[in-house]
């Protein structure tokens, strides 16, 4: 299983060791695309290219984020939520169901 990840050092007590449900290959193909496009960017910058071109490839890129988290999220819902109901504890499910709502309120930001 993986590690959690670290917060000043600690890992965070509600989360234990799970690994990543989502497919890594789907996600990691989305996130190399999405520093593609920001080195890109950037080089837009460099060569004072035209404002409504670089505006354009920073929402293209942001369009790319957004679905490498719609696939993270939607495996997280798909597994880890599914099973802390099924198999968990009622305080773990509640646990999750916070932290979905935690990351909708993020996303509706």
């Amino acid at each position: 299983m993986g590690e959690a990840p670290l917060q000043n050092g600690v890992a965070p007590p509600h989360r234990m060791t799970i690994d990543m449900t989502a497919d890594k290959n789907t996600v990691s193909r989305l996130l190399k695309t999405a520093a593609g496009q920001l080195t890109g960017i950037l080089k837009m910058i460099e060569e004072d290219r035209y404002c409504v071109d670089i505006s354009n490839q920073i929402m293209a890129t942001e369009s790319i984020l957004r679905k490498a988290n719609s696939e993270v999220l939607k495996a997280h819902m798909a597994h880890c939520v599914k099973q802390s109901f099924e198999s968990g504890t009622p305080e773990e499910a509640e646990e999750k169901l916070e932290e979905v709502l935690r990351l909708l309120d993020k996303l509706a930001k």
